[in-house]
């Protein structure tokens, strides 16, 4: 067995900052949730097309979310901070993002693509529900701090009880 170690960036330097953004959509520190992305990320929840297999084009299929870059982000945090989003009215839901199997798929100098399965646990209305999946980022490591530059969720649930949002993944 080969083990490989990535040159530019540790891959614990990699998973702290992964339970990092995890923690602000925990605690709803959701300003700095934002800072963690590039202001031309984007973020992607491809949905499940009819035969089993992913939607692969954002702009022609439909997407669960999708924002082509950080404004997108930005937008959606204002309206859950201001009262006008249908998923998140009161009681504010409570979650508890746990990640696994984090592994560095290419480096290309301090820019990093990454895959992990992820699992949310999501407290609302007397009851708690599971989200589950694998999310794939690409992840710039050379500035003052790292910045996510393409987020994609795979949420493999079958079948889920709320509209889903940011906070759940």
């Amino acid at each position: 067995m080969t083990v490989t170690t990535t040159n530019a960036v540790a891959l614990e330097t990699v998973q702290q900052f992964l339970y990092r953004e995890a923690r602000y959509l925990d605690d709803r520190e959701f300003e700095k949730w934002i800072e963690c992305y590039h202001p031309d990320s984007e973020y992607w929840m491809p949905a499940w097309a009819d035969d089993g297999e992913l939607t692969t084009d954002p702009a022609a299929e439909i997407s669960l979310i999708y924002y082509p870059n950080r404004g997108g982000i930005e937008d959606r945090v204002f309206r859950i901070r201001t009262d006008r989003s249908s998923a998140t009215s009161l009681p504010e839901p409570r979650t508890g993002h746990n990640i696994t199997n984090v592994e560095v798929i290419e480096e290309r100098g301090f820019v990093v693509d990454v895959r992990f399965n992820w699992f949310t646990l999501y407290f609302r209305y007397n009851t708690v529900d599971t989200y589950f999946g694998t999310s794939h980022y690409t992840i710039d490591f050379s500035g003052e701090q790292p910045l996510i530059m393409k987020k994609k969720v795979v949420l493999k649930n079958d079948y889920i009880h709320h509209v889903v949002d940011i906070y759940h993944f």
